[in-house]
């Protein structure tokens, strides 16, 4: 349909746009080439003025940090000003990255690292969207397609029998058959947790395998070995993250940090891949970064060590 073909060409075009943004800042660009991308279409320039306006909140970042803006590069040869200049590009781009430039560019909605909004789509599908996460979607008069682009969303769908609901996860993809579910896109795995209903979740596996997952269950795909089980899940103890709570059973430190990450700004780092296996249960308040590491240090005599935005864990 036009409208579903509008939102991809758009989304495509705003991807486009980060794409020359960033090579547009290194050496030996293909300036032809560029020109003729900007003159194929008049919203590629308009979609490449908005990726420059997110470059522009990068340098405005580099402008108020006192040691980036204050940065002397000395003279010594001619070759330093053009030094300097590719090295304040790069820190430019860099940035943009940082701050989310490409994925901005992309989603249709996100969330921080400090917020877990609740959003209202156009068919009055409710979508609660865990930290750190994001999703594009596309409607049209045949379907209705949400993408997970990074993180966990809980879903309450919206009848509508003659539009189909589809949330695609990587390389899982779950139809909703009118149900109430939650996808957490991770790591290492994607699972998908049905609270009301049942959704048929189809992986692209090699195999084109097809589950139906029904209320209580579970459907875990792991990434490497692309494997899938199913398991009964209890679906209060699934909505956990919803009121700010981590509940594991059994569960790899690996995992708890990974959703101890989404609330915090800065970096967590396990120290050795042995401690990264060590197994963990109980309850946490995981958007309590100070909390969840007491919990850590008590449950597994881990050390945790905090310099400014990184912490370590360490035997």
């Amino acid at each position: 349909m036009p409208g579903k073909r509008a939102t991809q060409a758009q989304r495509k075009r705003h991807e486009e746009a980060a794409g020359w943004l960033l090579r547009n800042r290194e050496a030996g660009a293909d300036d032809a080439a560029f020109a003729a991308w900007l003159s194929r279409d008049p919203e590629n320039r308009r979609a490449y003025e908005a990726a420059e306006r997110l470059m522009g909140e990068a340098r405005m970042a580099i402008a108020s940090d006192p040691t980036l803006r204050d940065l002397k590069v000395k003279r010594r040869s001619a070759a330093k000003p053009i030094v300097g200049c590719i090295l304040a590009l790069a820190t430019a781009g860099a940035l943009f990255v940082m701050l989310d430039g490409p994925m901005r560019l992309t989603a249709d909605a996100m969330s921080g690292s400090g917020d877990m909004p609740v959003i209202t789509l156009a068919d009055g599908t409710s979508v609660q969207l865990n930290a750190s996460s994001a999703i594009a979607h596309d409607f049209t008069d045949e379907g209705r397609v949400v993408r997970l682009l990074r993180g966990q969303a809980f879903f309450e769908v919206a009848p509508d029998a003659g539009r189909p609901f589809t949330v695609e996860a990587g390389d899982v993809r779950i139809t909703a058959l009118g149900t109430a579910f939650d996808v957490r896109l991770g790591d290492t795995e994607t699972d998908v947790t049905v609270t009301q209903h049942a959704v048929l979740v189809e992986l692209a596996d090699g195999k084109d395998t097809s589950l139906r997952v029904t209320e209580g269950e579970q459907a875990a795909y792991d990434h490497a070995s692309r494997a899938s089980t199913v398991k009964d899940k209890d679906s209060m103890l699934a909505a956990a993250w919803r009121r700010g709570q981590l509940v594991v059973d059994n569960a790899p430190l690996s995992y708890v940090v990974e959703e101890m990450r989404r609330h915090f700004a800065g970096r967590i780092v396990i120290a050795g891949s042995g401690l990264a296996g060590r197994r963990v249960s109980g309850t946490m308040a995981v958007t309590d970064t100070d909390a969840a590491l007491a919990f850590l240090e008590q449950a597994l005599g881990v050390t945790t060590n905090r310099i400014g935005p990184l912490i370590v864990i360490r035997n």
